[in-house]
């Protein structure tokens, strides 16, 4: 890739600030498709610099308890593919400059057709992939086409992703590096900031790409903290809870949802932008 893409000239511009992005994640269709809608379009207004949508999936291995059941109430209420895509597509609509990543994992990629996929997230204005669960070793398989149509594939490096395996995962990487800040499940544990720090640190001798941090960031405190030796933070699990909070008994958003969802994505900006 040649041309600067959304995602470039956004942590260009925020680091011309002297500030970190907060990156929010939401899974599509969640709890339905239209309040999910209203919810995504929403995230920049209430401060999100990037935005991630998770792609539902009946098996998420890598994420906790809270997107799991995210996905499970978005597939019930009828999410697809085909109903993602067209998220995505009202979203570069009313926000055409605010970067939009989807994230998720690849059987539902290629039940959709990798091919066909890449081609339709591009033209619905998605700005890059991360899919968890396909390797370096597997570029042929998505990376490359994704790189091919001008699409950012981010890749996920761990507390286990040592010096050694480091440049194989920076290899095709593009946009920016998830730095995974614990093992385990997305929303358990607690952080070691000091030790994020020390990792991010170590990985920008091999990289000039921006690494932002996910895995355990709930408040805007370790928003702060994690921006402070990072390029940004990610806030999912949090979130996606804050949206599981505001469902009644049947699992029908209740009167103030979205409203609850932006006051939280308020707070969590002041994180870098206090």
């Amino acid at each position: 890739m040649t041309d600067m893409t959304r995602i470039d000239a956004c942590f260009a511009n925020l680091k011309a600030q002297g500030r970190g992005a907060l990156v929010t994640f939401i899974t599509a269709g969640d709890p339905s498709y239209d309040v999910g809608l209203e919810v995504l379009l929403a995230l920049p207004d209430a401060g999100a610099d990037v935005v991630e949508l998770g792609m539902p999936f009946s098996d998420p291995m890598a994420d906790g308890p809270a997107i799991q059941l995210a996905s499970e109430r978005a597939l019930k209420a009828g999410q697809t593919m085909r109903k993602t895509l067209a998220m995505a597509a009202s979203f570069r609509e009313k926000h055409r400059d605010v970067p939009l990543v989807l994230m998720g994992y690849y059987n539902p990629i290629y039940h959709y057709g990798p091919e066909k996929f890449v081609l339709d997230a591009k033209a619905a204005g998605v700005d890059g992939l991360i899919v968890v669960d396909v390797p370096p070793e597997a570029d042929d398989e998505l990376c490359l086409p994704a790189l091919a149509q001008g699409l950012n594939f981010i890749r996920l490096a761990t507390p286990t992703t040592d010096d050694e395996r480091l440049p194989v995962v920076l290899q095709n990487t593009s946009g920016f590096l998830y730095y995974v800040s614990m093992t385990g499940i997305t929303g358990a544990g607690a952080l070691d900031v000091s030790r994020v720090h020390e990792n991010v640190a170590r990985i920008k001798t091999q990289t000039d790409l921006p690494v932002v941090v996910g895995f355990g960031v709930k408040s805007a405190d370790q928003v702060a903290d994690i921006a402070s030796g990072a390029d940004g933070a990610v806030v999912g699990s949090a979130i996606v809870s804050e949206i599981e909070a505001n469902l009644d008994e049947r699992g029908v958003a209740r009167e103030g949802l979205v409203d609850k969802v932006k006051t939280l994505i308020s707070n969590l900006a002041q994180g870098v932008r206090s």
